[in-house]
């Protein structure tokens, strides 16, 4: 099975993307701060150059003005409005944390469901570990993403999930996968 990887950041930084595989997609949400127009634009064009998937979060109307590949969904969003959208090589992906959720998701049209958080983290207490998973897994035929609390120790129990992909902050960012040999 082909694993696809998802990184999440938050501004623009060169150096740090050049310093990930290209097979690596980028999932920008700024959450804090106004999109930048600039900013968008040289994302999205450096991306293109390199051959990297890159997606916005939550923010439609820049995915399709800029160019994205995609647009991610966060859980806390719960409108149906994405579901027909105009520009049809637009993929949407987005993440859910229980069986509600993961329907919404499903109507919102997304293709990769993001299951968060899979193990537990320092951002949270409550975690879906293997067992929860794989039954959510079961309810739905979209392909699944592994989100949250995924590091070396965490890898083996990830591949018990049979996952789509693995998306992740800090474990990327400091050892991050073997694109040749995969994760597991």
């Amino acid at each position: 099975m082909n694993i696809k990887y998802y990184y999440f950041i938050d501004e623009f930084n060169k150096n740090e993307i050049e310093k990930l595989p290209t097979q690596i997609s980028l999932i920008y949400r700024n959450y804090n701060n106004k999109n930048k127009p600039n900013e968008l634009k040289k994302l999205v064009i450096h991306c293109k150059i390199n051959r990297r998937k890159v997606y916005i979060s939550n923010n439609l109307k820049d995915a399709i003005k800029y160019n994205f590949d995609g647009l991610y969904i966060p859980s806390f969003h719960k409108q149906l409005r994405f579901r027909n959208i105009a520009k049809k090589n637009l993929e949407i992906i987005g993440s859910a944390h229980n069986a509600v959720e993961l329907k919404i998701k499903e109507k919102q049209g997304c293709s990769s469901i993001f299951l968060s958080p899979i193990f537990k983290n320092n951002k949270n207490k409550k975690y879906l570990d293997v067992i929860k998973t794989n039954l959510l897994k079961k309810m739905t035929k979209n392909k699944i993403v592994l989100l949250g609390g995924i590091n070396q120790k965490t890898l083996k129990r990830s591949k018990l999930c049979s996952p789509n992909g693995l998306a992740a902050i800090s474990w990327i960012k400091k050892n991050g996968p073997s694109i040749d040999t995969g994760p597991f």
